[in-house]
């Protein structure tokens, strides 16, 4: 059903319609529940309007299924800007505004805003105790004691597979995640500080490479920012039996990158049979790739 015809559909609704579908939504009867929600969710978005004065009913059954059918279409626009994004821009992509997209359509009511001056106040602090005209290591040193330190950053080896790790508002407020997003914590840090930190997509892993005309050093975020040298990271290729190919020390375009956490998300769903998440993100997938 298209949007026109759905707003039709609860255009037509009268008030007494409206309340009567309000006061089924808090039957205790699955089946009941099951009708009134199709019933809602065929009226599209603009049911929203009316449902939401009701996410702040006394009645913890109501209020939990009127924020649910909310929260539905919120996802669901959240989605339809997701997939326009991956569809409309090129290799060189927004990277910062496509992870936030994308975390909006798995939490579509984030601050947006808020989670912006976090990053901004962490550049912030970095920026005073940073000397741009000291060696690399001494630079990534201090970023390093920094995130990995006192904000105590890290990997979720426990846990590695869990969605939340791919979605970087989770990141920010766990301050724990996978490879790539840990990366892209300290990028989106490295271009707030003008810093030639680019990320690369080595095969299992991903790291981060700061460039200069003098220094080229490799950061492992996922692992307390250790710092490597081009030789270790062909270290780890060879041990891990992978071929020594040029492209997987190339910086991954920022499209490449958005496609990886996409891909990540992906695998993650599909081992926790969670087929209409996985489906979700297969659609992003194939917009990342036309």
């Amino acid at each position: 059903m298209n949007a026109s015809v759905q707003s039709e559909s609860a255009a037509r609704l009268s008030e007494g319609q409206r309340s009567a579908l309000i006061s089924l939504l808090a039957d205790e009867d699955p089946t009941v529940f099951k009708a009134v929600r199709e019933k809602l969710l065929a009226c599209g978005p603009t049911a929203a309007d009316w449902l939401r004065p009701h996410s702040l009913s006394a009645d913890p059954l109501l209020r939990r299924r009127t924020i649910e059918i909310i929260n539905f279409f919120a996802r669901h626009n959240a989605d339809d800007r997701f997939l326009a994004f991956c569809l409309q821009h090129g290799e060189d992509l927004d990277l910062e505004r496509g992870a936030w997209l994308l975390a909006q359509t798995q939490y579509p009511d984030i601050n947006l805003e808020a989670y912006q001056a976090l990053l901004d106040s962490y550049a912030s602090e970095l920026r005073e105790r940073l000397n741009v005209r000291g060696s690399a290591r001494h630079i990534l040193g201090t970023i390093n004691e920094f995130l990995f330190g006192e904000l105590g950053f890290t990997g979720n080896e426990e846990n590695y597979y869990a969605p939340d790790n791919s979605y970087l508002n989770r990141v920010l407020d766990r301050r724990t995640g996978i490879p790539l997003t840990l990366c892209l914590v300290y990028l989106l840090l490295a271009r707030r500080l003008r810093l030639p930190v680019a990320g690369v997509g080595l095969p299992g892993h991903f790291i981060c490479r700061y460039q200069s005309t003098t220094d080229e050093l490799y950061i492992d975020a996922f692992h307390g920012g250790r710092l490597m040298t081009k030789a270790d990271c062909v270290h780890y290729l060879l041990q891990g039996h992978y071929a020594l190919q040029e492209e997987y020390l190339t910086p991954a375009s920022p499209r490449r990158m958005l496609t990886r956490m996409c891909g990540n998300l992906h695998q993650t769903y599909t081992q926790l049979e969670m087929t209409e998440e996985t489906t979700r993100i297969q659609r992003y997938l194939v917009a990342l790739t036309h």
